[in-house]
């Protein structure tokens, strides 16, 4: 699809079913398009009400405040997700970040419409250079997690500023017949080893980090013999739900 012409191809990667009907709507309505969907057929958690779906569809990707802590200031760090499932694992790699470095900033983008990715000149839903730096900074390290491959996402932003620090977690031909969460960890697209690039990408934790990095290893090796020896993901895992939910 990256290969077609820009005046007809889209993507799309809606985090919640809320924002699958809002893209769907889209969709169904738009004519002489070609139109992407990429979605789970199973049950995921609802981030968003309709309101908050629309905006945030309508803009293509946009900060969830609700997973940021950085108001008012410059993030130590940029998360971002394509996708349901990426988008689960960023969020619970954000909680438990938060609860082991309180006072590290958080920046958390979603992004809906692949193609806001690339830069104005090049398809027409593209960002602008200044709205795409002032997003996802200029110099901060940004861990992208992403339902496909990571190549996909460094093909639509080579040319902007930070390209440098973006590290992007994908699809990497990992795994069969696996728990959601041992597939995930397979192809490290996981909360564990999106926390461990995050402290392995902010300076301040790189040593400060140590030991919540071994924790995180032994989290992910429990999870993985628990889905080996039962057949499914512990239930902790399997039932999590973002605390903004509650």
């Amino acid at each position: 699809m990256l290969n077609k012409s820009a005046d007809v191809c889209r993507i799309y990667m809606p985090p919640d079913a809320n924002s699958l009907l809002c893209v769907a709507d889209h969709c169904l309505k738009s004519t002489n398009y070609i139109n992407v969907i990429v979605s789970d057929k199973q049950k995921h958690l609802q981030y968003l009400t309709m309101e908050q779906a629309i905006a945030h569809c309508t803009k293509g990707l946009s900060i969830w405040p609700q997973a940021s802590n950085d108001d008012g200031a410059e993030p130590d760090v940029v998360i971002a997700s394509a996708g349901d499932i990426p988008t689960k694992e960023a969020l619970a790699a954000i909680t438990m970040l938060r609860e082991h470095f309180p006072s590290l900033k958080m920046r958390f983008i979603n992004v809906v419409d692949l193609f806001k990715l690339t830069p104005s000149t090049e398809h027409p839903h593209g960002l602008s250079d200044r709205d795409f730096d002032s997003l996802f900074t200029e110099d901060k390290p940004i861990v992208f997690n992403f339902h496909g491959y990571p190549s996909m996402i460094h093909r639509l932003t080579y040319r902007r500023t930070n390209h440098k620090n973006l590290h992007v977690r994908g699809y990497k031909e990992k795994g069969n017949i696996n728990t959601p969460l041992d597939l995930a960890i397979r192809n490290q697209i996981d909360r564990f080893s999106i926390a461990i690039d995050v402290i392995d990408r902010v300076p301040a934790l790189r040593v400060a980090g140590a030991h919540f990095k071994e924790k995180l290893r032994d989290m992910q090796i429990e999870c993985q013999s628990y889905a080996y020896e039962n057949g499914i993901d512990k239930p902790e895992v399997d039932q999590w739900t973002w605390p903004g939910n509650k």
